[in-house]
């Protein structure tokens, strides 16, 4: 994104390659790293998958207050399908998470605005058609080779810096970290594929021997090989195969170390990519002290930031809550003593208990079954007139 003119006017007397993050296009190691090539690295694209995916799965929710409660109100269509009819709220939430892990900001085309002057549909455009300008103050995006104000374009942002229009890429600032990677991976594969050295080396111990006969005895030994067939030598000839030796080769720890050192920089953390660094182990007491440890520490700051721009689509006081439930599931042994221990404490009722698992209420059969069963230890109060004293109504 070109932004020379913001540097200039918010850090006067610094260059601009002094306060903006390099465009993450620059070469690290013998590979260009770019939003696009860095999904080659597995870290990254599992760092990416899985915030995307969480994310994007949480039910989005709009509320607002009535009374100091907070009441859940009918969506607008541009919170279930914000891209269009073909594009779908959780497709559209998966899209833009995905820009925003790696490059620190999406971009959308406001295409419709309802009654409210809100926007109704954001179709999303590529990072890589999108300029940001900013020239004696005035803020203009740059899309496709086409001159927006901001006002059409939705731009949502993580990992700012003060006085910048834009946020900052972690694709931009791993860089080196992921084209060392990359350049490893490279250079496995032209070894592997005979790009780097010699396949094999055959040598004869008894004479030495001229280029002919090793051209013919070359040819005889690859024609045997292409046809699977036996190659038949007497005891002058050594055949040492070169590439098995590069399996031992300290770039391999490299390629595994690297690994998540790109899990920090995309903040998640290694055992849930499955890149624990060795010698290293943490031992949570159930899967739902796991997540919850991961929703506070990683994944929440990036939820209270899509909270805050999606309730901006739609008109105050109303706002918008990501539902992270899903990602706090708990076994079911705990799961039941917690329910278990809110009914006790009257702070959840039985049938909102039983709503929580898609439930309807008890009938008047099911009760009665309860009551045959463990007897009649709190039967429903039949007043028929007035309370008695002390009861409240």
């Amino acid at each position: 994104m070109s932004l020379f003119s913001a540097a200039k006017r918010a850090y006067p007397g610094q260059t601009a390659d002094q306060v903006i993050p390099p465009r993450p296009a620059q070469r690290a190691g013998t590979t260009s790293v770019t939003n696009e090539t860095a999904l080659r690295h597995s870290a990254v694209w599992a760092c990416l998958r899985l915030r995307a995916n969480l994310v994007s799965t949480m039910p989005v929710d709009i509320y607002r207050r009535v009374g100091g409660i907070q009441v859940e109100v009918p969506k607008p269509p541009v919170l279930v399908t914000p891209g269009g009819p073909g594009v779908r709220m959780i497709e559209w939430l998966y899209s833009s998470q995905m820009d925003l892990d790696r490059a620190g900001n999406c971009f959308g085309l406001i295409t419709a605005v309802d009654g409210f002057g809100l926007p109704a549909r954001i179709e999303l455009v590529p990072l890589c058609d999108v300029t940001v300008r900013v020239r004696k103050g005035v803020l203009k995006y740059l899309i496709a080779g086409k001159e927006y104000d901001p006002s059409e374009v939705w731009h949502e942002k993580q990992y700012t810096l003060p006085g910048m229009p834009v946020g900052l890429s972690p694709v931009a600032y791993a860089a080196l970290s992921i084209g060392e990677y990359l350049s490893i991976q490279e250079f496995a594969l032209d070894w592997f594929g005979n790009g780097s050295v010699p396949a094999a080396h055959l040598k004869n111990t008894g004479r030495t021997i001229t280029p002919e006969f090793a051209d013919e005895t070359k040819r005889r030994f690859k024609a045997s090989i292409a046809n699977n067939d036996l190659f038949v030598t007497g005891s002058d000839w050594e055949y040492n195969p070169i590439q098995a030796e590069a399996a031992g080769a300290e770039w391999i720890e490299a390629k595994r170390f690297g690994i998540g050192d790109v899990a920090r920089f995309f903040d998640t953390p290694g055992d849930l990519i499955d890149a624990m660094v060795s010698g290293s182990s943490v031992t949570y007491a159930n899967i739902s002290q796991r997540n919850l440890q991961f929703l506070i520490m990683n994944l929440g700051p990036a939820v209270v930031r899509r909270e805050d721009a999606l309730t901006s689509l739609t008109p105050q006081p109303r706002f918008v809550k990501l539902n992270t439930d899903a990602l706090l599931r708990m076994d079911p042994q705990t799961r039941a003593a917690t329910v278990k221990t809110q009914i006790d404490s009257r702070v959840l009722a039985p049938s909102e208990a039983r709503e929580l698992d898609d439930r309807a209420p008890f009938t008047e059969s099911q009760l009665a079954e309860f009551d045959r069963l463990f007897g009649n230890k709190n039967a429903a109060p039949s007043f028929g007139g007035a309370a008695p004293s002390g009861v409240m109504t």
